[in-house]
């Protein structure tokens, strides 16, 4: 199944889908960052012709108390909404892309696949389509509404290939309660910085550390110097080299839930599913009880939330 797109292939589905032999390609700008969260004025300045922006603080996430984690997964119903405003219907490709290493795009890629939606990434994103000399816009782009329905966990959908873009371990969730148990027959990927792992730093988070059990494996080593992600078997060796390959049971989480959907991005185009723990380190660190592990190894010194 396919989750990235190269700026050759998207140009492809664009005229196919401009000479009627294939379905409309929608392009959506997540542009976000931890250091500047309203991506708007970038995409204002500069965008993908007939891109959207879509607002991850708002649209990709919901409200919620502390316990919940700083971006809660959004309500079917608010996410629909939202992806009808963005101008989808039913059918449509969607290529997100993003200036962050596909981080924010990987969130919505996540999401739409989730609910049903054939989602891809543009790998590079906007610097991978203007490196190769293509037109950018100034401006809004405020499309017509669309009609297209999400569909709930329990629904099936397929993609335009005929393959089902639900029921796959890839966009089912970890909730807290079930961290304990996986990590007894599973790997549990931590993937932000050594040093928020570590304990040395904590990035707004009430205590710091990793969940008991956990493996460090930064979510960059899977971005090459470029941008885009690494070459398949590449990935690989880094999965391997934290004990994951195609037979692991995978779970990952980060800090809040956003590049933890990259890493899984990442796994999927080593052929290797996941699932990911949306509340991540955000929610734990709030959950009264819960065990915190200090240092480099898995087990770590270990306090309490």
């Amino acid at each position: 199944m396919t989750h990235l797109v190269s700026v050759a292939q998207l140009l492809h589905l664009q005229r196919s889908a401009e000479h009627g032999a294939g379905p409309a390609v929608r392009l959506l700008d997540v542009r976000w960052r931890l250091d500047r969260p309203e991506g708007r004025p970038e995409y204002v300045r500069s965008h993908l012709p007939g891109a959207v922006y879509v607002d991850l603080e708002h649209e990709l996430a919901r409200r919620g108390q502390p316990e919940d984690g700083r971006h809660p997964l959004p309500e079917s119903v608010d996410l629909e909404r939202a992806a009808r405003g963005w101008g989808l219907s039913d059918g449509d490709i969607v290529v997100g892309y993003d200036d962050n290493r596909s981080v924010p795009a990987a969130r919505l890629w996540w999401l739409l696949r989730r609910s049903g939606i054939d989602a891809r990434v543009l790998d590079g994103g906007i610097r991978a389509w203007v490196g190769e000399g293509l037109p950018v816009e100034t401006g809004d782009v405020r499309p017509a509404a669309g009609n297209v329905s999400l569909h709930h966990d329990d629904d099936v959908s397929l993609n335009h290939d005929g393959v089902s873009l639900n029921h796959d371990s890839a966009f089912d969730v970890l909730e807290i309660e079930e961290l304990g148990d996986f990590i007894e027959h599973g790997v549990l990927l931590d993937v932000r910085t050594p040093e928020q792992y570590n304990g040395t730093r904590t990035a707004g988070a009430p205590v710091a550390g990793h969940i008991p059990g956990a493996v460090n494996l930064p979510a960059m080593v899977a971005v090459a110097s470029d941008g885009r992600l690494q070459h398949p078997d590449v990935l690989r060796r880094i999965f391997a080299s934290a004990g994951v390959d195609a037979d692991t049971a995978v779970g990952v989480y980060c800090s809040s839930g956003v590049a933890a959907m990259h890493s899984v991005l990442a796994l999927e185009h080593a052929g290797i599913r996941a699932r990911v723990y949306p509340g991540s380190w955000s929610q734990w660190s709030n959950t009264r009880g819960k065990p915190v592990a200090v240092g480099i190894l898995p087990s770590g010194r270990l306090t309490t939330v």
